[in-house]
């Protein structure tokens, strides 16, 4: 995690320099999201050694069960958290989705070895369908959701691509993929590590000073977000028998920082992203600790 970190503190002086942000923190977002990660989940099966095949529905079962019980925390934790009715939607949101894409898959990686990435994968399709289903309806609101219809095409994003054509891999158990193919792939998906992290920093760099201080409200659910949430799903799920590793990998997942989608969604809906974005700062600052913590204590 201080390799990470060193990432993101690069990433933050780099921006404060000006080498990074603006157009050129959204074009690098964009190659990352649609390119390198994508390479990234799909390298995970070219290893050598194929992830375990039988470990894929026990993860997407548990992935479901997860995000309900994180759907029921998101829709009925935040009024006892704040006082403002406008910022109930945003710290839902806060508590129920992590930052899978560009700390997860690094973190993942790191922690449990590059086919791991492919876990985390399954894991992510869950999540992303939440994001863009339950996420948009704490952003807006039921009364804005109206008309709104779930774009399909999420579903068929490089990202959810990659990771079908990597379970579909995993599944029929191919294990061999020529090196014209699989080692450009490792090659490519060696970027989204440090290049997600070097834009984590960098958009950190552009937030007000008040935002690095975080309020009672940021810091409380910061410690949901990353503490209370993660470990108690992480009994929950090992006292209804999942396996260790399918456990471990889930909790992981669902303890990484606030997810930047929450921002970008805001954004979109044009809602006030002050609350939206001081929490995403607070809890991927501190994730830093507690993540080592979190491996340290319960893997």
């Amino acid at each position: 995690m201080l390799t990470l970190f060193a990432l993101v503190v690069v990433g933050y002086v780099a921006g404060k320099l000006g080498y990074l942000g603006g157009d050129f923190d959204r074009q690098l977002s964009r190659l990352v999201i649609n390119i390198t990660c994508p390479a990234l989940i799909l390298s995970s099966s070219m290893t050598g050694t194929l992830p375990d095949r039988h470990f894929i529905l026990p993860l997407l079962l548990i992935s479901v069960i997860t995000y309900i019980i994180l759907a029921g925390v998101a829709f009925l934790l935040p009024q006892y958290l704040t006082k403002k009715k406008d910022d109930e939607g945003p710290i839902g949101f806060a508590l129920m989705f992590g930052n899978v894409g560009f700390m997860g898959y690094p973190v993942v990686a790191s922690i449990f070895g590059h086919e791991a990435v492919f876990y985390a994968a399954v894991l992510n399709v869950v999540n992303t369908f939440a994001v863009f289903t339950i996420g948009t309806l704490l952003i807006t609101g039921k009364s804005e959701m109206e008309g709104e219809r779930f774009q399909k095409k999420v579903l068929y994003s490089t990202p959810m691509l990659a990771a079908y054509l990597t379970m579909a891999i995993v599944a029929l158990e191919i294990d061999y993929i020529p090196a014209a193919i699989s080692q450009p792939l490792t090659m490519l998906g060696n970027i989204t590590v440090p290049a997600a992290l070097l834009i984590i920093g960098s958009s950190m760099s552009s937030l007000p000073l008040r935002s690095l201080l975080g309020n009672t409200t940021v810091y409380t659910t910061t410690l949901f977000r990353l503490i209370i949430l993660p470990i108690g799903i992480h009994f929950l799920m090992s006292a209804i028998g999942f396996s260790p590793m399918v456990v471990n990998i889930n909790t992981l997942v669902i303890a990484m920082p606030v997810a930047t989608y929450g921002t970008i969604l805001c954004l979109k809906y044009e809602k006030d992203t002050t609350m939206m974005t001081e929490v995403t700062f607070i809890t991927t600052l501190l994730s830093m600790i507690s993540i080592p913590l979190l491996v340290t204590f319960f893997f």
